[in-house]
């Protein structure tokens, strides 16, 4: 069975993760210069079978568009071109980086670690994924 990949689109990092063959689990995979992202990207894509790309839509609490929301959509626009056998799918992720910063607390890792600003980019990547998963009914 294929995978299904998380983005947390940033202009600096983004935070990538993959569920399981299954599509059970969402485990954040890494974080990567956003510049060096459509190849990550396709090198993967040798490597495993990906059925879709779930990118986070970046929106204010109100439902209005972030201010990186076009950046985010013409990153879409390039994965649907680029990848055409891959279904690209946006999942509103609201909130995700508060809640990114709440499971790494309760996780018990240290206070220097806390910082890495990439940590949290690939644990919002997973509960973007973990939202998808939700709305499509894997869990």
């Amino acid at each position: 069975m294929p995978r299904i990949m998380g983005i947390d689109y940033g202009t600096k990092r983004t935070g990538i993760a993959v569920t399981d063959p299954l599509q059970i689990i969402a485990s954040g995979l890494t974080t990567i210069h956003t510049q060096e992202l459509l190849g990550f990207i396709e090198k993967y894509l040798l490597e495993e079978v990906v059925e879709t790309i779930v990118v986070g839509e970046p929106l204010y609490p109100d439902g209005n568009p972030a201010q990186i929301a076009h950046l985010v959509k013409g990153f879409v626009n390039k994965l649907r071109k680029q990848f055409p056998d891959v279904q690209v799918v946006m999942q509103d992720e609201r909130y995700t980086s508060e809640a990114a910063k709440q499971v790494i607390l309760q996780s018990g890792i240290g206070k220097k670690k806390r910082r890495d600003k990439s940590l949290v980019d690939k644990v919002s990547a997973a509960l973007i994924l973990e939202d998808y998963l939700k709305s499509i009914g894997k869990f």
